[in-house]
Formats: C-alpha cells, sequence, structure tokens
C-alpha cells in the first residue's frame, strides 16, 4: 500500500541550521515508528549521485548546504531536500522530500513523506502524521492515498494546492478555532498549539469525504491569503 504523510504552511524564514534541527527530529522518529528502517539515508538530488547520510544535525546540515550550492532560489523559495530509506526490509520504501526555510509569496513550504508497505502491514499513521507536525510546526497536514485524492476531487471540488484532509488531519491552533467543535471528537492536542483529528478508517473514502465538507464548510480548510504573509492561518 502505498500512503503520503504531509504538513504544508507559508512562509517562514530559517537558517540552514534550523533546518536540520527540523529534519533530524523528525527522521530520528520516523526511524522509530517505522523499524523497517535501518536509520540510514540517502540522499536524492535533481542531477548526480546520492550521497549516504545519518539523520544526525551534522550530516543533514552538510546535504542541506550542498542543495542550497546547487539552488540558484533557495534563498527565496526554500531548500529542498530529498531522501530515501537506505536498506529498507523488503516490500518497503520510505521516501521524504521538503521545502522549507524559504520566504514566497505564493508557494507553499511543504514536508511530504511518501511510504509504501506491503498490504496488511499495520502503519503507526497518527504518530508519523504527529512527527511531521512538531518538526515541523505545519499549518494544516494529512494521511492520506491516491483513493482518497480522488474522491474528494470527484465528490467535494478538491482542488490540488488547497488544503484538505486524509483518514487523518493535522489542524494548525488557527484553523482548529474555526473546526466545529463537536463534530469530530477524536482528537489529540499536540504540543504545537494544534490538533490531530481522526476522521475515517484508511480506505473509508466517503467518510473523508464527509469530513472534508464539514472542515470546508467552517472556514477550517481556507487556503491561506495570497500574497502569503506568514506561516499559518
Amino acid at each position: 500500500m502505498r500512503r503520503v504523510v504531509r504538513g504544508f504552511w507559508g512562509p517562514r524564514q530559517e537558517s540552514a541550521e534550523q533546518l536540520a534541527a527540523r529534519w533530524s527530529t523528525m527522521l530520528d522518529r520516523f526511524t522509530r515508528l517505522l523499524p523497517e528502517t535501518t536509520g540510514t539515508w540517502r540522499t536524492v538530488p535533481a542531477s548526480g549521485t546520492g550521497e549516504t547520510l545519518r539523520p544526525d544535525e551534522e550530516s543533514l546540515l552538510g546535504a542541506l548546504r550542498a542543495a542550497q550550492a546547487a539552488d540558484d532560489w533557495s534563498a527565496a523559495d526554500g531548500t529542498s531536500l530529498r531522501v530515501l530509506a537506505d536498506g529498507a526490509a523488503p516490500g518497503w520504501k520510505v521516501e521524504v522530500s521538503g521545502l522549507a526555510g524559504g520566504t514566497p509569496e505564493y508557494l507553499l513550504q511543504s514536508l511530504v513523506a511518501t511510504i509504501v508497505s506491503p498490504d496488511g502491514a499495520e502503519l503507526p499513521d497518527a504518530g508519523l502524521l504527529a512527527a511531521v507536525a512538531e518538526s515541523w510546526q505545519p499549518d494544516y497536514g494529512d494521511v492520506s492515498d491516491r483513493a482518497v485524492t480522488a474522491a474528494l476531487k470527484k465528490e467535494a471540488g478538491f482542488r490540488i494546492g488547497t488544503p484538505s484532509v486524509g483518514w487523518l488531519g493535522y489542524l494548525s491552533a488557527g484553523r482548529v478555532a474555526r473546526t466545529p467543535a463537536d463534530s469530530f471528537p477524536e482528537r489529540e492536542e499536540l504540543r504545537t498549539g494544534g490538533v490531530l483529528l481522526t476522521l475515517a478508517s484508511p480506505g473509508d473514502t466517503v467518510a473523508v469525504v464527509d469530513a472534508y465538507r464539514t472542515l470546508k464548510g467552517s472556514g477550517a480548510l481556507d487556503p491561506l491569503p495570497q500574497p502569503m504573509t506568514g506561516p499559518a492561518l
């Protein structure tokens, strides 16, 4: 099965050192949550050969500085880094891509983890989304798959690039304030001030569409106003 664990936010200027700390925190948590990985990662550059790295701040700082040197737009748009779990168990693939630290007015910053697992494998979806949320402090995030995206587009008018939810969703504090209080009782408040919402079981696209309609109707899934001036609603 293939799923994505994602977080999105607006402009937030950060140094390479700050980004390395965020990456290290998240990858360390991913390694503990996914024992099928070895804790070693390999960079996936736009061109050239990737390098093996450990998820410590020093190694990640080097990878981020190399990415910045290869991209003339990184200072404005953000630093892009893509890593792949090295030596994952058979049937498993974990790839993480991020764009962060920039201040573009029309381009969201993001963290997207794509996880492929054998059919029937149970994944700690809530823990993975919490790891993304508490490492990166996004505006919103979700755990989803292609079937959910297709259902949202077909049945609820979802447009790519706008806020959405999957069977799990994360909302920043400003979005939580717009969420109907009694509609989603399965929630966990994180130390970011945001909330992790359990909206459906994996594969239950009907429940996800219903939740999306409710949240969109309340304003909790409004896009960030453009030009964007801050990381969260």
